[in-house]
């Protein structure tokens, strides 16, 4: 056949798919069945039906594969061969495009994205009839880094850890659990913060805490400066049991919450702005002056909040002992209320999790990515102030 004959014949094949619904994926269809013969033939070493002595096998009918392209999804019917198998080059090179994709889905997903939303994304890449369970599965390519992230070695001495629990609705077997999740922040002694567990546990308890903090034992943690948590009795009990000669701060915001409790509406806000005055005192000796001012002043007419003030004062303290440290950044769990919110705003898409693996996976996904945020900015705590404090600790020791 001359050039002019095969330049018409192309012209009619072109012009044929005019009429199509989508002219350009026919056509594209059509030009990978033809890449396809050639690269078949010259595998094979013969033309299909001809006889040829450099022939090396046979074809050996055909097998559907799904195609997806960014013009849209094509069903390729592609030989099969009855020695060496056969894959075409460009199906080989798509396998790149496909990793993109996935890595695009994956990170869809850990922003919270719902499988709805994620299914319209990949429509309009050209990708049809991307399922909730695909999705599922593609997400759980991420395990093997959530496990390694969830099971690395910890340092043996972190500072300070923010401990705290958020609550989230996780399917468990036939039933839907409100959850609680026990989230631990820590400072290394290069002042960077880190995530050291997030772990869900059928209920905040003594025995679920200290469940978590032997987790962070194995792993080589064996020592913390401070702890710094709500007033949760059970995690109190934990901290003390496992963690001996730590400090123990109760964090001065959910401290103010539980004394305004019993303030009245119309004194509250005159009553918080003098209260939250004990903990910016330049040093523990003037906040406990502050302190038994205030309680007098308040015990006559606010009798519960002052005897609530007076109970758990001591332990809102704690936090002046090191004195190297911006006690802004240590008197309270504001770092980890931060970060919970940020939990929060993506679990919130989700709702109701199918499991805990698909929580941990989602959730801690998303968390290496901000602990990786911190590791590349400023350090939380400045080195010199922790080299500075764990020296004063070493002297009083």
């Amino acid at each position: 056949m001359t050039d002019s004959n095969v330049t018409k014949e192309l012209e009619k094949k072109l012009l044929s798919y005019i009429t199509e619904e989508d002219p350009m994926l026919c056509m594209l269809q059509w030009i990978t069945e033809k890449f396809m013969e050639i690269e078949v033939a010259h595998k094979v070493g013969a033309q299909k039906g001809k006889h040829s002595t450099e022939r090396t096998t046979h074809l050996s009918g055909t097998r559907v594969r799904r195609f997806d392209t960014r013009m849209g999804t094509m069903y390729l019917t592609i030989p099969k061969l009855r020695k060496g198998g056969y894959v075409p080059f460009f199906v080989t090179a798509k396998k790149r495009s496909e990793q993109a994709l996935i890595q695009i889905i994956q990170e869809a997903w850990v922003s919270g994205i719902s499988t709805r939303k994620i299914e319209r994304l990949a429509r309009s890449m050209g990708i049809e009839q991307i399922s909730a369970s695909q999705v599922s599965e593609v997400s759980k390519e991420l395990d093997v880094m959530v496990e390694e992230f969830r099971n690395r070695p910890l340092h043996a001495e972190y500072p300070i850890l923010w401990i705290d629990a958020l609550y989230e609705k996780i399917r468990e077997g036939c039933h839907v659990e409100n959850m609680a999740v026990l989230v631990v922040k820590g400072i290394s002694l290069d002042g960077t913060a880190h995530i050291l567990a997030v772990e869900p546990m059928q209920n905040e308890s003594e025995q679920t805490y200290r469940i978590l903090f032997r987790k962070l034992k194995d792993r080589g943690l064996e020592r913390a400066w401070l702890c710094v948590s709500d007033a949760h009795k059970g995690l109190q009990a934990a901290v003390r049991k496992e963690f001996i000669g730590t400090s123990w701060q109760r964090c001065k915001v959910h401290f103010m919450r539980n004394i305004l409790a019993y303030v009245g509406h119309r004194h509250k806000d005159a009553f918080a702005k003098q209260l939250k005055h004990i903990w910016l005192q330049p040093d523990e000796k003037q906040a406990r002056a502050y302190a038994q001012s205030f309680m007098e002043s308040y015990e006559k007419q606010f009798p519960d909040a002052v005897r609530c003030l007076e109970e758990g004062l001591e332990d809102s303290l704690q936090f002046y002992r090191f004195e190297k440290i911006d006690h802004r950044k240590i008197a309270s769990t504001n770092t980890l209320e931060r970060l919970n919110r940020e939990i929060r705003r993506r679990s919130r898409v989700v709702g109701i999790f199918p499991n805990k693996a698909s929580y941990i996976r989602l959730i801690t996904s998303y968390l290496i990515e901000y602990e990786e945020e911190w590791q590349s900015g400023r350090a939380y705590i400045s080195i010199q102030s922790l080299t500075e404090q764990k020296l004063q600790l070493e002297k009083v020791a």
